[in-house]
């Protein structure tokens, strides 16, 4: 599961320098390679004409640079989806703006290597400089397989290297054949055209290489027969996913609990000791109480990733994307679309992304237009502040953690709701066939720490990239509103606190709040929570900021506080119990992110499905929390 990363269309500038592409298979090691190939300085962009995104980072062998594009996994060169459509086009040298490579590095998993023979066959018959890396090749050792590698090579007729591409092993040797690929071995003879002669090919390279496939992992195995069970694999899965937000929960609370004392800290000495009272205001409030409130779901921003990222690593993400294809083929999608699915609950943009490995057209249509009702991590800043509004951290259901429950269900919730969005659309407006699903099941390994802290780096500085443009420039906006126009004569004589107030509540944000009141008052949102609502379209995180703003204006010394006990200009408490479900509720189902938006309208290529997907979950968010209001006012709660 990758990271929230929007890849532009801004070309990757090659002028000159040798290039040499990974092609491989899904899941053989490729992307390791290229990480380590170049340090993980790499830029990305989009390929001409087409969304599918292009990673090109740079490495050096002696003193000369050598750009190195990692390419889509696939499996042939007979495409059946856009990534692998492209790995085709740009070999084949279709496109104007982009040249053929100069070399080839195939990258093959040699535990499953004759998977790979119709592909390097294929490949061979391009012509290209090809050399030939193989990875897992201690996995190889370890289950009882072996190869020999030189004479797989002669076989061949190009070089092979061995790498152990997670660990590093074998990459110098790699990179220093890169500068030489114009002096590489090539095969004397052309394999044969044609899929089945190829196979033939294959197995006599094999039998050249005294090849012996590894032993079925036992250990995989008996693993595999209670995580894949229909019943107990489901069970496991769902314990599973509650623990997950158990341990987010708990175990990120204390920190966050330190930054929030630290930034109301913060804030109280700016407003003691800054004079000027627009800068004053600008830093406790807009910065400090905008941005700040933000910064404190850090820590579980970075566990949520660090969690999904040991759950793929160690292989059990593609355990469940298999298990889970049962489900998927109820709604008509395959399991590729509950990959997607799956990156989603980090962020919805590689999440629709990643429906381009989907062949079907109509799959991906339907993934992209259901997959944001999956709970991203831009929701849980949104959905801790809520919670934490309507639970108190020591309350306990069962032995639980009753935030943690809350928090479990929310997800659960989301989860569920794309699925029968998905079976709605795929039984109505996009019907189609189902396409038969193939997925390699790694063997479970531990992940490397490397690996680990890579996640979690990526994760906090996404998030502080995001909260430094996008959540920082919406928060300066809105701080502007909430603070203009000037009513100094109206304020005079009041405490700062009140005169603070009484500017908030006559401000242009309080305008824009009561226009959009009609919409939202049945659902019992004033319109501090409607500007917070509005902000939030940039993305959800703003109505965490927007909030943290009007709690810091209302009471600097304690905003966390403020917002439990904020009244309206009637007495009445804003954030009742129905009004946060509601809120939660909305939030759930409603598509609060321009940035998604955007990125739908380049996957799909016209604005009919954004708009589409953008007005039924507005509807639908409405609809679902105004009921669940009424259901709540209903109970008393």
């Amino acid at each position: 599961m990758t990271a929230c990363h929007d890849v532009g269309a801004t070309p990757v500038a090659l002028a000159g320098i040798r290039r040499v592409a990974l092609v491989g298979s899904p899941n053989a090691g490729k992307t390791s390679v290229f990480n380590h190939l170049t340090g993980l300085r790499a830029k990305t962009g989009n390929y001409p004409g087409v969304t599918v995104g292009r990673s090109v980072g740079t490495t050096t062998v002696d003193g000369v640079p050598i750009a190195v594009e990692d390419l889509p996994g696939t499996y042939s060169l007979d495409p059946i989806s856009p990534d692998e459509q492209v790995v085709t086009d740009l070999l084949a040298g279709k496109y104007p703006d982009i040249d053929r490579p100069d070399a080839v590095v195939l990258v093959a998993d040699v535990t499953t290597l004759r998977r790979s023979i119709l592909l390097i066959g294929q490949m061979l018959r391009l012509d290209l400089p090809c050399l030939l890396a193989l990875t897992m090749g201690d996995e190889l050792t370890v289950r009882g397989g072996r190869i020999d590698v030189d004479a797989l090579s002669t076989a061949l007729g190009i070089p092979v290297v061995a790498v152990v591409a997670h660990r590093g092993s074998g990459i110098d040797d790699l990179r220093a054949r890169l500068a030489s690929f114009d002096r590489w071995q090539r095969p004397p003879i052309l394999p044969p055209p044609g899929q089945s002669a190829i196979d033939a090919w294959g197995q006599s390279v094999l039998d050249a290489a005294d090849y012996v496939a590894p032993q079925p992992d036992r250990r995989t195995r008996r693993i595999d027969r209670v995580l894949l069970h229909p019943l107990w694999g489901t069970v496991i899965f769902f314990a599973v996913m509650f623990y997950f937000f158990q341990v987010l929960f708990t175990a990120a609370a204390p920190l966050r609990d330190g930054i929030s004392r630290g930034l109301t800290w913060l804030g109280v000495q700016v407003a003691e000791h800054i004079g000027n009272p627009v800068l004053r205001g600008l830093l406790s409030q807009g910065i400090i109480g905008g941005v700040g409130t933000v910064l404190q779901f850090i820590p579980q921003i970075v566990l949520l990733f660090c969690l999904l990222a040991f759950l793929e690593n160690v292989g059990y993400m593609s355990r469940a994307a298999f298990l889970m294809d049962r489900v998927m083929a109820k709604t008509g999608l395959e399991g590729r679309a509950f990959v997607a699915m799956l990156s989603s609950y980090a962020c919805a943009i590689p999440g629709i992304m990643a429906t381009r490995t989907l062949p079907s057209s109509r799959d991906r249509i339907a993934t992209i237009v259901t997959a944001p009702l999956m709970t991203c991590s831009a929701r849980l800043p949104v959905y801790t502040l809520l919670v934490g509004l309507l639970i108190v951290p020591q309350t306990h259901w069962w032995g639980f953690s009753a935030q943690g429950v809350t928090m479990f269900l929310l997800y659960l919730g989301g989860g569920t709701s794309a699925l029968i969005a998905a079976l709605i659309v795929k039984s109505t407006i996009l019907r189609g066939d189902l396409l038969p699903f193939t997925m390699e099941l790694p063997p479970y390994r531990l992940p490397s720490p490397k690996a680990m802290l890579a996640a979690m780096w990526n994760a906090a500085s996404m998030f502080l990239r995001k909260a430094g443009t996008i959540i920082l420039g919406t928060s300066l906006v809105l701080w502007a509103l909430l603070s203009l126009p000037v009513r100094e004569s109206q304020t005079q004589g009041m405490s700062t606190t009140d005169a603070t107030a009484y500017v908030m509540n006559h401000s242009y944000a309080a305008d824009l709040g009561h226009a959009v009141e009609p919409v939202f008052a049945p659902l019992g949102f004033d319109w501090r929570t409607d500007i917070a609502l509005v902000g939030s379209l940039s993305a959800r995180e703003v109505f965490v900021s927007t909030l943290g703003q009007v709690s810091a204006a209302t009471d600097p010394e304690h905003p966390g506080k403020a917002l439990a006990t904020m009244t309206d200009e009637h007495g009445h408490r804003v954030f009742t119990a129905p009004t946060v479900i509601a809120l939660m509720v909305y939030f759930m189902f409603a598509l609060q992110c321009m940035s998604t938006i955007a990125v739908m309208r380049r996957e799909i290529n016209t604005w009919r499905w954004p708009a589409f997907a953008f007005s039924y979950m507005f509807v639908l968010a409405w609809v679902m929390a105004f009921a669940a209001r009424s259901v709540a006012s209903g109970l008393g709660a």
